[in-house]
């Protein structure tokens, strides 16, 4: 999985692609009794444990993507952020089923009135990897370099965009630090737990002054967290070894002392069958990636399946609002029409995922539900519109207007099984109502090298982002920002004056009842006032795991932990 990248992510330099596998995998799955998936605890977000902890051992575990780069900070595919959380902390943590930010490397924090302020009153115990202490200059100089970058070292501005008009950190004494915004910025809170796309894990001083070139050696890259790295192979495997001495996990997940596991080792493994077939032979003990198809046979095996909805966005149409047929209102909202969504939920989707019924997630507090609105089934109103808005139906059936053809074309990632079924089952429904919609559904590393032309070359960027917060809407929309339907002052019957107000709104306050109205006046905005998103399903990472592994924790970005991740067949 991957989120969409913003203008700055996109930046980076783009690295070569993984070797795909090559040996096919002979795979046996039996049909068997009942089918049962977990969610994570509700309280942890930690998967199903059973007995006392057994310390030791090594976890194999499989990824579709790769770790293009040892530095957390830098990386924006689900591999890297994955890996990044367990050789960083963060000052909190944010409960996963609740919402609520709790401690972790910070004790206590308060702010001011205004949103711009936010001290935190540090634990005085963390040290890092390489011995050197965890304070306040530490905090200082991450944020730093994190929002501002160092062009001199090859280190992009990756924060920039999650923390929108950072001024400084101020450091009154060793263990507080001041962190300050030239506007209020109600979702830094969130931020500071933040563990998706270009996370802000806290680097050893040491690790900070390196380039990005040297940051590639992965025994430079040091961390707080509870592994640190023994070896990176790129485009083949990540290995963690247990960090000596932690003991710093945030309270919330009551794991005292050192991760269980002596090891980790994260396989990148392209292909589902081959996955699944290292699962099934015993080779690997775990993977993520699981196929809707591979579910239920591997349940009935007697795998765990082990899932959590992702909070931020859900998987999106972005609709071009300056490409041609895209500018047209109609089209946007015809697409929002057009496609049988149940249809999709009962074909393509297992029960560890959801049609979409709001561009947000539905845990992602201020959540509304359209479902009976603008993102019902509606075929014939859709046809209505387009032609009320002066397209009519062509010979071959696909609709055009002033001799141009009602063609629709869209980017898309593959890294997620169910993307491409989902939207070949909306282009033949939208084909019916006279839209032509062309698909490009490519690897990660070819649809970044597509979206550099997204504004110019494509109608609809599919794709999604994670954040359990509602500003993900200011993150993913607001013109300064994400802008992903590139609105500005030359989108057709747009205001983007009230755009970037309404989404800027969510980050003027932190009252859960006022930030609920916000969310909302968010939502209407972007998918009915304006019809600049189709939503399309709400995405899952589902891990299936043999029955001896235990522990494994999902946060609120629905990335995984593994300090409390054992082995009770202790190997």
């Amino acid at each position: 999985m991957s989120d969409l990248r913003t203008a700055i992510e996109r930046a980076t330099p783009r690295r070569k692609r993984w070797p795909w596998v090559a040996a096919a995998v002979a795979v046996l799955l039996v049909a068997g009794g009942g089918f049962a998936l977990t969610r994570g605890d509700a309280s942890t977000g930690r998967s199903a444990t059973a007995g006392a902890p057994v310390r030791g051992g090594t976890l194999q575990f499989a990824l579709i993507d790769y770790q293009r780069s040892p530095d957390p900070q830098w990386g924006t595919n689900y591999a890297e952020s994955l890996i990044g959380n367990n050789i960083t902390d963060k000052l909190t943590w944010q409960d996963p089923d609740t919402g609520e930010i709790t401690p972790w490397l910070a004790e206590s924090w308060e702010y001011n009135k205004d949103l711009t302020e936010f001290t935190f009153h540090l634990r005085k115990d963390v040290t890092f990897s390489d011995g050197s202490p965890f304070d306040s200059e530490v905090v200082k100089a991450n944020f730093d370099q994190y929002v501002h970058g160092d062009e001199k070292l090859g280190i992009n501005p990756n924060g920039a965009i999650l923390l929108p008009g950072y001024i400084e950190t101020l450091t009154p004494d060793r263990y507080t630090a001041v962190v300050r915004f030239e506007k209020p910025l109600a979702s830094f809170l969130q931020a500071s737990s933040f563990t998706a796309n270009a996370q802000p894990g806290f680097l050893s001083l040491s690790t900070l002054k390196l380039s990005a070139e040297e940051r590639t050696d992965p025994k430079k890259v040091i961390g707080t967290g509870p592994f640190v790295y023994e070896s990176w192979q790129p485009q083949v495997k990540t290995v963690l070894v247990r960090r000596k001495g932690y003991n710093w996990a945030p309270p919330a997940l009551k794991h005292k002392g050192e991760a269980y596991l002596d090891r980790i080792v994260f396989n990148t493994i392209p292909e589902a069958s081959v996955r699944t077939g290292s699962l099934t032979s015993g080779a690997i003990d775990a993977t993520l990636d699981v196929g809707t198809t591979d579910e239920k046979p591997l349940a009935d095996q007697g795998f765990k399946i082990i899932y959590r909805g992702v909070s931020g966005t859900s998987i999106f149409f972005n609709l071009n609002s300056q490409l041609f047929p895209t500018d047209d209102i109609a089209v946007r909202r015809a697409i929002q029409l057009g496609w049988d969504r149940e249809a999709v939920r009962k074909t393509v989707l297992t029960d560890s995922y959801s049609v979409a019924t709001s561009v947000l997630a539905p845990s992602v507090p201020g959540y509304v539900d359209y479902s009976g609105t603008v993102l019902r089934y509606d075929p014939e109103k859709a046809g209505r519109l387009l032609d009320e808005a002066g397209w009519k139906e062509g010979p071959d059936g696909i609709r055009v207007k002033e001799g141009k053809k009602l063609v629709v074309k869209l980017l898309g990632i593959s890294n997620l099984v169910a993307n491409k079924p989902a939207y070949e089952s909306i282009q033949q429904d939208l084909k019916k109502i006279g839209i032509d919609l062309r698909l490009t559904v490519v690897p990660i590393p070819d649809y970044t090298a597509l979206l550099t032309k997204a504004k110019t070359d494509w109608n609809i960027v599919a794709a999604n982002r994670s954040r359990n917060d509602p500003a993900v809407l200011n993150l993913q929309y607001g013109p300064a920002l994400g802008n992903g339907s590139y609105v500005t002052k030359d989108s057709p019957g747009i205001d983007v004056d009230e755009v970037t107000r309404t989404l800027g709104a969510l980050e003027l306050t932190l009252d859960p009842a006022t930030r609920k109205q916000y969310a909302k006046a968010a939502q209407d905005l972007l998918l009915d006032k304006y019809a600049l998103v189709n939503p399309v399903y709400n995405p899952s990472q589902v891990i299936a795991h043999a029955d001896y592994v235990h522990g494994i924790i999902f946060d609120a970005q629905s990335r995984n932990h593994f300090v409390d991740t054992w082995k009770s067949n202790g190997k």
